[in-house]
């Protein structure tokens, strides 16, 4: 709890970075109306909690947590537990804040609404009334609360993949916009030879991710379910890259090309691997120490050397650690999603989109309200550039953050998912399914920016 308390006060003082106005009981709180650093600011907010998030897990604080009146009551390994219910209420405090705000803010259409004032200012209430729902989230009983936050967060968490996916596309096509326009520009040959070696290096990962994918987690006799994943995905991988490049799509898409394929086939590559990171059965799903020991291992012994057979991991239940590489990489996904969704601004852009945008551009105009019209000792404040219309949809964003947090509270505790009793902490068959059908949806979703405008050609998809 002194961790939550802690870490939680100093976000009080970080907006201080953004402008010196002054406001009730704290005078360094910004009132920014700007679109882009409000969503940074809600960004940081929720890192923050992912930081304290991870403070939960860490070595030692089970026995601060089991300080915490009733957080431990009738459960009987409360030590392997504590860590896992710590993260989910932490998170249930983001998520709720996040969706309050969402209902709050529907129908928010500029800064001259009221609610609008909410959305970009009083930023030492946000955060107190965050630091409120975190504390009291720890008293609430165990019962059903866990069970039903699982299942909730499950589904957030799917979603929220598909926004990712949104957003890598998003993050594709304004990359390879970037370097074709730089190619005509001049110096062709130096930023196609750049374009061709990013391509190639994203198939190249994706490649080597399939062979480690049947190296490890397949056996001859066994692991029929990781097999299907890994050779249905690499084929339609290979069916959407050839799609991207076929005439008539490009034709109609011009935007397409073997780019952003690899990196919709990588981003496939890393949800088929996290995928078969949760299934139950441990012969399937090699931990990544058991990875780096069999690739480790001499491949051939000296007659005089008594060979050491490794041990098998056997089916059971699983302790909880979020310090694997499958969280750490989730984690690193979801950290450049969120910043790239807060900066993005340009025009017919995948994410104005998602956002329910109002406007093309949400760039500053560095020229208005700054420079000669602040007076010498006088506060500088961030434009305000939402009084015709707001940038993006505030409701829509807040509840974009709310499957962030839930996506956050999911990968940390690995989707591992507590038995009847509550006694212990499994990895169970619908988290994997969860996670593959995510990856297929997205390919498909994928497949349908390609074709819509072959299928559709009176509707304008630019």
């Amino acid at each position: 709890m002194g961790a939550v308390l802690g870490v939680c006060s100093l976000a009080s003082w970080i907006p201080c970075l953004c402008s010196g106005a002054s406001c009730l009981l704290c005078r360094c709180c910004p009132n920014s109306k700007n679109s882009t650093v409000t969503r940074l600011i809600y960004a940081f907010l929720l890192l923050l909690s992912t930081i304290v998030a991870c403070i939960m897990l860490a070595p030692g604080m089970e026995m601060q947590l089991k300080k915490v009146p009733g957080f431990c009551d009738k459960v009987v390994h409360c030590e392997e537990l504590v860590g896992y219910r710590a993260v989910y209420r932490v998170s249930f405090a983001m998520a709720v804040f996040f969706f309050l705000f969402s209902l709050i803010m529907i129908q928010v259409k500029s800064s001259k609404d009221p609610r609008a004032s909410v959305h970009n200012g009083f930023w030492f209430f946000k955060i107190a009334a965050i630091v409120g729902i975190m504390v009291g989230a720890f008293y609430i009983p165990e019962g059903p609360f866990t069970t039903a936050l699982f299942a909730i967060g499950t589904c957030g968490a799917f979603c929220f993949i598909l926004i990712q996916l949104v957003l890598l596309v998003d993050f594709a096509h304004s990359w390879n916009e970037s370097w074709v326009e730089r190619m005509e520009e001049g110096n062709s040959k130096c930023w196609y030879a750049a374009l061709l070696a990013c391509t190639g290096l994203f198939y190249t990962l994706s490649f080597i991710a399939v062979v480690l994918f049947y190296v490890f987690y397949t056996k001859p006799d066994a692991c029929t379910e990781n097999k299907f994943f890994i050779s249905f995905n690499m084929l339609v991988c290979i069916a959407v890259s050839i799609t991207s490049v076929l005439p008539k799509v490009q034709e109609h898409q011009p935007r397409s090309g073997l780019l952003q394929s690899s990196i919709i086939t990588l981003y496939t590559m890393y949800l088929t691997w996290s995928a078969m990171s949760n299934e139950p059965e441990r012969i399937c799903n090699p931990s990544l120490l058991n990875i780096i020991s069999q690739i480790a291992a001499p491949t051939s012994i000296p007659a005089n050397v008594t060979a050491v057979v490794p041990v098998v991991p056997t089916p059971g239940p699983q302790k909880l650690q979020w310090w694997d590489a499958q969280s750490v990489v989730g984690l690193t996904v979801f950290v450049l999603c969120l910043l790239y969704s807060s900066i993005r601004s340009s025009n017919n852009s995948q994410v104005n989109k998602l956002t329910l945008s109002t406007s093309d551009s949400v760039i500053l105009d560095d020229t208005t309200g700054t420079g000669s019209d602040v007076e010498d000792g006088e506060i500088r404040r961030v434009p305000d550039n939402e009084k015709d219309g707001v940038q993006y949809s505030y409701a829509f964003f807040h509840f974009m953050l709310f499957l962030a947090s839930l996506y956050i509270m999911m990968t940390l505790t690995n989707w591992y998912s507590p038995d009847a009793e509550f006694k212990t902490l499994t990895s169970k068959w619908p988290a994997v399914w969860v996670k593959i059908s995510s990856s297929w949806v997205c390919l498909l979703l994928y497949l349908w920016t390609l074709v819509a405008p072959l299928v559709l050609p009176n509707r304008d998809f630019n």
